[in-house]
């Protein structure tokens, strides 16, 4: 990793030095242990866990954290927890502007709420027995992302203690992204006059290529779930007996799943569900990919196997970086996350099964209205059923992606000159895979507004799968990093 430069950048109002001193004691003497604490709750969303208000674990992160902020006493903070009925709670904090003039208001989001367990965690580690090693926090949900109002307060602390102008600064703590953010809207248009006049949100719940640079997330792809079941009987029978005359359920969901999705490559079928890849995309990607090289895709753990001596290892859709890149951004792509209807292997005896389930997880393009995309994937997938096979698809959430505004001059100038500060080296920029609704959101309620969407969740951080961990080294950086553009915004 390169070393960061201990010098203050020309013109720069924040001290690089003493910044990424202040944020670093912070993390060592607090931080990680609040995320410590915090890892061991299991706070998954209420996608994964119907029974969330009942169990508590919800509420129990967010009013942590909630005493945690106060406990900071940061000078002009006020917060609150505010709870729409029926809905899952947001924390809301501002803190008044110090800067004369200031119009504009810097919005710093996060959210609480986590995936489920998942299988595979290392035989010493588990989602909720958090183990910091080596630098990393290992544990479910602390790089994706519980570090957010913890690293956004020590950005503002760290403005606070070289006595540094900023404008007015809002927090917006929801727990119902990993379920699509399906109760924030609801928030943001009852906190809309409170949000005032946002020129600047930073998102902390993004990716970075490498841990080496600062790494600004310039588009999001939207995402479309459901149930996909295909029922041809109502109760098993014996394969012997019905196979050849009783087609196989699982045979029909493939020839189903064919009209999506071509197997042979994975592209999807219809045309609506891709769009162009805007110029700048293609520019950006190139830029990223002779940065990233092959570690664009060699950072999967690709599976291996020994063949008569020689290793075999699993390969990937392209070897190219740039396709890669673009692959993983700006392309369609179906997942099967998970499947109902199947006994385990060792209960499996030669009974013909009557229905298969999968849930299905689409990813969307940026620019591919998600709406739209799940009506036509019911039509595409439920009519005209092979041998009239009853089959259904029950949308589950849905999200618009996000394609990045124009960066403003005085952004890309703040973000170069924190990551030289920081890290030695200028900001790259790259698209992610994953979707945070509430960017679309905020896009077209401040269209006008700068998004600095960036994150901890870089090369094998491995967020909703086994062994998830945070890059505590980097978060600091990246802490840092936040207060010198908001030091800078004009």
């Amino acid at each position: 990793m390169n070393a960061p430069l201990h010098r203050e950048m020309p013109g720069a109002l924040l001290d690089a030095t003493q910044a990424l001193a202040h944020a670093s004691d912070q993390w060592d003497r607090d931080i990680v242990r609040q995320l410590t604490e915090y890892i061991a709750i299991p706070a998954k969303s209420p996608s994964f866990d119907a029974d969330w208000a009942a169990h508590g674990h919800i509420e129990t992160v967010l009013r942590n954290a909630a005493a945690w902020v106060e406990a900071q006493k940061v000078e002009g903070l006020k917060l609150e927890i505010v709870r729409l009925p029926g809905r899952t709670p947001v924390l809301f904090f501002e803190v008044e502007a110090t800067r004369p003039g200031a119009a504009q208001t810097v919005l710093m989001y996060g959210h609480l709420d986590k995936q489920p367990e998942f299988s595979g965690w290392r035989n010493d580690l588990g989602p909720w027995t958090p183990k910091y090693e080596d630098g990393k926090l290992y544990g479910r949900g602390g790089a994706d992302d519980g570090y957010a109002v913890y690293a956004s307060i020590a950005a503002v602390q760290a403005l606070k203690a070289q006595k540094v102008p900023h404008p007015r600064i809002v927090g917006l703590v929801e727990t119902c992204e990993e379920s699509g953010s399906y109760d924030l809207l609801p928030y943001v248009d009852a906190l809309r006059t409170r949000l005032g006049d946002v020129g600047l949100v930073i998102c902390l719940d993004s990716g970075a290529g490498n841990y080496d640079q600062l790494w600004l997330t310039t588009s999001l792809r939207g995402m479309a779930s459901g149930m996909l079941k295909v029922q041809i009987l109502t109760e098993g029978v014996h394969s012997g007996d019905a196979s050849g005359l009783v087609p196989s359920s699982f045979r029909i969901m493939r020839q189903v799943l064919d009209r999506l999705e071509d197997s042979k490559n994975g592209r999807l079928l219809p045309a609506s569900f891709h769009c162009e890849v805007p110029p700048v995309r293609l520019e950006q990607a190139r830029a990223t990919a002779a940065i990233l090289g092959e570690e664009v895709y060699k950072r999967f753990p690709w599976a291996h196997a020994d063949c008569g001596g020689s290793v075999q290892t699993a390969l990937p859709t392209t070897t190219d970086p740039v396709q890669a890149l673009i692959n993983r951004t700006w392309t369609p792509t179906l997942s099967v996350t998970g499947a109902e209807g199947f006994p385990a292997l060792q209960d499996a005896g030669n009974v013909l099964r009557p229905y298969t389930a999968f849930k299905l997880s689409l990813r969307l393009p940026p620019l591919v209205d998600a709406a739209a995309a799940v009506q036509e994937l019911k039509t595409l997938l439920e009519d005209n059923a092979p041998y009239q096979a009853v089959v259904t698809f029950d949308a589950g959430s849905a999200a618009t992606g996000w394609n990045a505004p124009d960066t403003a001059s005085w952004f890309e100038q703040a973000l170069n000159s924190a990551s030289q500060a920081h890290f030695g080296a200028p900001c790259g920029y790259i698209g992610q895979g994953g979707t945070i609704p509430l960017m679309s959101m905020l896009s077209q309620g401040f269209p006008a507004a700068q998004m600095m969407v960036c994150g901890v969740l870089g090369p094998r951080s491995n967020a909703h799968g086994p062994n998830e961990f945070l890059h505590v080294p980097y978060a600091k950086k990246l802490t840092a990093a936040v207060a010198e553009v908001i030091a800078r915004m004009p």
